[in-house]
């Protein structure tokens, strides 16, 4: 199973992007959670937002203008980020959590907010 995530680009501050995330076709399972990871340049990469059945969660950094929810199809998730700033400049992944296995992780698709 592969994730792709999609919907990233230039937008200016205060504006807003939908980032998607989509698993491959295949998959016999449905990830216990989802989550959106980032990376700034020259910075680690940090969690974002996770959500499973039950709940979302999200930093602190973007508590209140981004929303994780998850898609009809299965393994898709979607992260709304609005009234972005410079600082959400980044590399965002998609990842799946599925108990008892490794984290899957999709490929990346760059955010950037100019001021």
């Amino acid at each position: 199973v592969q994730l792709q995530a999609f919907g990233g680009g230039l937008v200016q501050a205060g504006g807003s992007l939908r980032l998607s995330c989509a698993a491959s076709e295949g998959a016999t399972f449905s990830f216990n959670a989802m989550r959106w990871y980032r990376q700034a340049p020259g910075k680690q990469r940090e969690w974002v937002a996770s959500i499973n059945s039950h709940t979302t969660s999200y930093a602190d950094s973007v508590k209140g203008r981004f929303t994780i929810s998850r898609g009809s199809a299965k393994n898709t998730v979607y992260l709304e980020m609005n009234s972005l700033i410079p600082e959400d400049t980044a590399v965002y992944y998609c990842n799946g959590w599925l108990i008892g296995s490794p984290d899957y992780w999709g490929q990346e698709t760059q955010v950037t907010v100019s001021s």
